[in-house]
This record gives C-alpha cells, sequence and structure tokens, in this order.
C-alpha cells in the first residue's frame, strides 16, 4: 500500500471511530483556547483543565491577564509545571493581545507565532480549533508516535511529519486528521502498550517499531 492510499484509509477508518472528536482542552473562545493551549506544554490536558476555570474567572480577557501579577498568575498555574515561563508567557502575549490586536486573538499564523510562548504547533491548533481555518496538520507526541508507526514518515521532526502529512492528505482533512489521531494515540495506540488486538486501523497498519516494543516489554 502506498503511504497516500494508507493516510486515505487511515484518516476514514479514524473518522468512523471518533466521528465527533474534539480538542479535549476545554474553551469557549479562541482566547481560552491559546491560554489553555499554551499551558499544556509538558502537561495533561487533564490537569489544563482543572487549572482553566480559576484562571479565567481571575482573569476572563486578555487586557485582565495582562494586568495580573507574575506572582498571581504563577499561583494559579503552578500545577501545570513550567510556571514561571508560562505566567511570563501568557502575560506578555496577552499584553500583546490586548494593546495590539484590540483583544481579539489574530486569525493569521504569522501574527500567532509572534506571540511569546507560541510556535507553530500552537498557533496551528488555535487556528483549527478556534477558527475553523486549517493552516496545516497539527503534529505533537502522539501524532508522530502514530505517523511513524502507521509508516507514514520516516521523519523524526515534527514540521518535517506535518509537511509530509499535508502532503498526504487534502486540506480539508487536516484539523480533524490532527484530532483524531491524538485521540486514537491516548486511548489505542499508546507509547509503551499499544493494544493492537482492539485497533481499528490494524488492517493498514505496518506496525513500525511495534514488535521491537513488543520484545522489550515480553523481556521485562
Amino acid at each position: 500500500m502506498q503511504r497516500k492510499e494508507r493516510a486515505a484509509a487511515v484518516a476514514n477508518l479514524l473518522e468512523g471511530e471518533y466521528p465527533d472528536a474534539r480538542c479535549e482542552l476545554d474553551h469557549r473562545s479562541p482566547w481560552e483556547l491559546l491560554v489553555a493551549t499554551m499551558l499544556s506544554a509538558q502537561c495533561t490536558d487533564a490537569r489544563v483543565n482543572r487549572v482553566t476555570p480559576d484562571l479565567f474567572a481571575r482573569w476572563p480577557q486578555a487586557a485582565d491577564l495582562a494586568a495580573a501579577t507574575q506572582e498571581d498568575v504563577e499561583t494559579v498555574i503552578r500545577s501545570t509545571g513550567m510556571y514561571r515561563q508560562k505566567a511570563a508567557s501568557l502575560r506578555a502575549t496577552a499584553r500583546i493581545i490586548a494593546e495590539e490586536h484590540g483583544g481579539v486573538v489574530p486569525s493569521e499564523i504569522e501574527a500567532l507565532v509572534r506571540l511569546p510562548g507560541v510556535g507553530r504547533k500552537t498557533a496551528k491548533v488555535v487556528l483549527g480549533e478556534g477558527f475553523g481555518i486549517a493552516e496545516g496538520v497539527t503534529v505533537d507526541t502522539h501524532v508522530r508516535r502514530l505517523a511513524r508507526r502507521l509508516g507514514l514518515t520516516d521523519f523524526e521532526d515534527p514540521e518535517k511529519i506535518a509537511a509530509e502529512l499535508e502532503e498526504l492528505l487534502p486540506r480539508g482533512q487536516w484539523i480533524a486528521f490532527s484530532t483524531r489521531m491524538i485521540h486514537h494515540g491516548r486511548r489505542v495506540c499508546s507509547a509503551r502498550s499499544p493494544r493492537c488486538q482492539r485497533c481499528v486501523l490494524a488492517e493498514v497498519c505496518p506496525r513500525m517499531g511495534v514488535e521491537t516494543l513488543e520484545r522489550q516489554n515480553v523481556g521485562r
């Protein structure tokens, strides 16, 4: 099976398995999604979702967060890890959005990646989930792992993987494909113990690297 054919099959099977898949970061606006995505670095979505209700209650808009003290923001987000760096990035980003964008999260990737603490992955999440703009395939640790196991890429670098997946899939599938791959990586194709026997992708998956992992697990 050629990569383009396999990618189409994977996208179709994942759509059937997760037809209503959505971003698991709780949010009600692009602003809340941006903040939550920034907090999710090296942190689980579940942990972020426990922190953001208090954060958004205290500072609902960009201008509010921009006016908050570093210490107060650190206290609220401490459990997400790297809280000093995250607090500084959040406050700086909030200030730019409030002062340069009228309090509205920009919907252009060039403007988003200029914000402190916002890389291309975060920008693509915000554009895709917050605005419905398919700027690219979002490659997090789950998408990276599954794309390699499925034989859709040989690359290690997330940006190179994203570029390859964008070549294999039509633009209209980019947003949903990323979200469904993340869901599948969390629920079935885990890093250490993939559940191949119950995987909807088993018929099209070449299991690249999985056999080695299974031998290591048996040897423990």
